[in-house]
């Protein structure tokens, strides 16, 4: 079995180009310790949450909310921290939290038939302006000491959230290799009317997946608190650009059926590279949103054309 497909060993190939060429043009800056180090940080918000949304899109669907629930439950257990409740009620509430708006998400999409991409752009508009309702405009400075040690701390002068996204890369590349469940969902993004025939409880996977998907987004606005200490009303603005063109170019095909965790830990590698490169560079970070959207619609592009000529 080949650890990477073709796909993954391209973008690995585009990170060495990127670094290099990154590397020569801030005199040896990129390619530091410090930075790459760094450049992983970074991007563990990005894989963690890439996880969920490799699973909701492998079943042909989409989720454009992820940075409004990054954003909410960011500012929610910020505000509850400074008014005194003790840190690991604040994780408690987060994790619940980000599972119930993901949960409203299915709800939205399984019981009133809503498209993905209707439905979590409705609730994308929603959980924001719900960010500034909990915030008022303000931003929210002094985060508990676990939690800045969660994305600050180290273990043997490694970060620590880079261990936690090994963990949960490993993890849950074995549940979609090998547990029924992670199984189910490639068939949902196969044939759906196939995978309901063959008694794959379609109903509770998208529930799951959704839900599942809420609350890694918990976690990654964990991740970003802990890196930053401060939360901010715009907190995850953007950020589910960030993650879908992470899965996207990662392999994960945007018609259902194929993808990888490991295909979307590259891409979001390839993501937070562009990302860091461009800052160091001093290219206007403008530039990066088109420089991530004109990857997606290639990556896109490119699995559309493959399905075709599959099919033909």
């Amino acid at each position: 079995m080949q650890l990477f497909k073709r796909r993954e060993s391209i973008i690995l190939f585009f990170i060495v180009a990127l670094i290099i060429v990154f590397s020569i043009v801030t005199s040896g800056r990129f390619a530091s310790y410090s930075n790459i180090i760094q450049i992983l940080v970074n991007a563990v918000p990005i894989i963690i949450s890439s996880i969920g949304m490799t699973m909701i899109i492998i079943t042909a669907g989409i989720d454009v909310s992820a940075g409004s629930i990054v954003g909410l439950v960011g500012m929610t257990i910020s505000v509850l921290s400074l008014q005194g409740v003790w840190s690991p009620y604040d994780w408690i509430i987060g994790l619940l939290l980000g599972g119930l708006l993901g949960f409203f998400n299915a709800l939205l999409i399984w019981n009133l038939k809503i498209a993905p991409i209707i439905a979590t752009l409705a609730t994308m508009g929603i959980y924001r302006s719900l960010v500034f309702t909990v915030s008022g405009g303000r931003w929210a400075i002094g985060m508990p000491t676990l939690l800045l040690w969660i994305g600050s701390g180290t273990i043997f002068n490694i970060p620590f959230s880079i261990f936690l996204m090994v963990a949960f890369v490993i993890y849950f590349t074995y549940f979609m290799s090998k547990r029924v469940t992670g199984r189910n969902i490639y068939a949902i993004g196969n044939n759906v009317e196939a995978a309901r025939t063959s008694g794959v409880p379609i109903g509770k996977t998208i529930f799951f997946i959704y839900t599942l998907a809420g609350v890694l987004y918990a976690v990654s606005a964990f991740a970003i608190l802990g890196r930053t200490g401060l939360a901010q009303s715009t907190m995850g603005t953007g950020f589910e650009l960030e993650v879908i063109a992470a899965v996207v170019i990662g392999g994960t095909n945007i018609l259902g059926g194929e993808g990888t965790i490991v295909g979307s830990l590259i891409g979001a590698l390839l993501v937070a590279v562009i990302e860091d490169g461009i800052v160091l560079s001093n290219i206007p970070p403008l530039l990066t949103d088109f420089v991530l959207g004109a990857l997606i619609l290639i990556a896109i592009s490119t699995d559309v054309i493959i399905k075709r000529r599959e099919i033909a």
